[in-house]
């Protein structure tokens, strides 16, 4: 069978828990909550997708392999990362496995590969993937997203690069996917409307083996290059940057994986320093990471980033919606419901959902310091409860083409 079965098997609850649990009625019944996640073991993209079955693995231990006074049953499926992969892996997941809910699964170019059939069978999915759409123009009402939409932190760094950091002339790069170009358009537009302008934009195949016809395109004269790259990629360019002896020689800034932690521990000293943007550090100071990270660092021995935080923030709000309806995961109506409603405090900070199923919340400008021997992404500034709108009315941002590598058209390309 192609699936990674994995089982977490009825324990204690947590500490903290069974009041959480107080006076609720719950589902009476020996069934496990069946969760799949879809995830990537393999390929360019590898090192996030390990890194989500880390982030849930962890959550699940901590709460003794319970959600909502059930035993929980998480059942892996790897992807590859590729788009045909990804549904068949989703419908054996569904049909096969007979799941109550998913998470995941990584990309956005997989979300948008298994959406039709999501909605099809009506299968409430809590999502990683940034994919723009799913919660815009095209809102798939079995889909929430308590991560981000892929330009919702680029619009933030773009306002930041332009009124703090002053930065007028930018280049942009990024995976040649929906992700990273979703990502840039976002980022382009916001700069520009802020008095920046984007002189040139590159979009590498995601599997590009190496990097060194891009770096020789770079404009010289540009302030800064956005990084828009996802999994290991971000590193690979710099570690590359570094080797055609073009470090220093231009300011770096990042989006929210380009220098993810779970890249970041191979990093060196090339790292410190770079700005990037992200909804999430493992420096957070907030009551329920200050226990997170550490103890995901003390499981896996480095700190959790996207990837890893993902999943365990798409289980606490999991579990306050079933416990919001009593445990009843077979009940998906009700599901979706309670999950779209959620409003809680996660190792993220806090969150809520707009109308279309997109989260709410804190966004982090970070940048990559030195502490206790290892690399950080430390926050030095946050901007709160942001949408995927930025600050655009929401109707007149739908009335826009979804963002691509042709919109906002790019005017001022050198």
């Amino acid at each position: 069978m192609a699936i990674d079965r994995r089982q977490f098997l009825q324990g204690a609850a947590a500490a903290g828990v069974g009041v959480a649990y107080s006076g609720l009625s719950l589902a009476q019944t020996n069934e496990p909550i069946r969760l799949g996640l879809l995830t990537v073991k393999t390929g360019p993209l590898a090192s996030g997708g390990i890194d989500m079955e880390r982030g849930l693995e962890l959550y699940m231990k901590e709460h003794g392999g319970m959600m909502a006074g059930r035993k929980v049953e998480v059942i892996v499926a790897d992807t590859g990362g590729v788009p045909a992969t990804a549904l068949t892996k989703t419908q054996e997941l569904v049909e096969r496995s007979k799941v109550h809910v998913l998470t995941g699964p990584l990309a956005a170019f997989e979300a948008l590969a298994i959406d039709d059939y999501i909605r099809a069978q009506k299968m409430p999915i809590l999502s990683v993937a940034a994919a723009e759409d799913m919660t815009q123009r095209k809102p798939n009402p079995w889909f929430v997203r308590a991560t981000s939409s892929s330009s919702q932190c680029s619009h933030v760094m773009a306002h930041y690069c332009a009124t703090v950091l002053k930065y007028k002339r930018m280049i942009l790069i990024a995976d040649d996917i929906a992700y990273g170009q979703e990502m840039n358009a976002g980022f382009q537009r916001v700069f520009e409307e802020n008095g920046g302008k984007v002189i040139q934009k590159l979009f590498p195949p995601l599997t590009t083996p190496e990097y060194g016809s891009f770096i020789a395109q770079l404009k010289k004269d540009a302030d800064a290059i956005f990084l828009g790259f996802a999994g290991s990629n971000g590193f690979r360019f710099i570690r590359q940057l570094n080797e055609f002896g073009s470090a220093g020689k231009m300011k770096i800034v990042g989006g929210m994986t380009a220098l993810d932690e779970s890249v970041l521990r191979n990093m060196g000293d090339e790292a410190l320093g770079i700005p990037t943007v992200c909804w999430y550090s493992a420096d957070l100071n907030n009551p329920i990471n200050v226990k997170f990270a550490p103890s995901f660092r003390k499981a896996y021995g480095y700190d959790p980033g996207y990837y890893g935080a993902g999943t365990y923030v798409n289980a606490e709000i999991l579990n306050a919606a079933l416990v919001s309806i009593g445990g009843k995961a077979e009940n998906k109506d009700a599901l979706m419901a309670a999950l779209k409603k959620t409003n809680v405090q996660t190792a993220r900070g806090p969150v809520t959902f707009d109308t279309y199923g997109n989260v709410v919340g804190n966004i982090y400008i970070r940048k990559v310091e030195r502490k206790d021997g290892r690399l950080v992404n430390s926050v030095v500034h946050t901007y709160p409860d942001v949408s995927q709108f930025w600050k655009y009315d929401p109707k007149a941002f739908l009335a826009n083409p979804v963002y691509s590598r042709d919109w906002p058209p790019a005017k001022n390309l050198e």
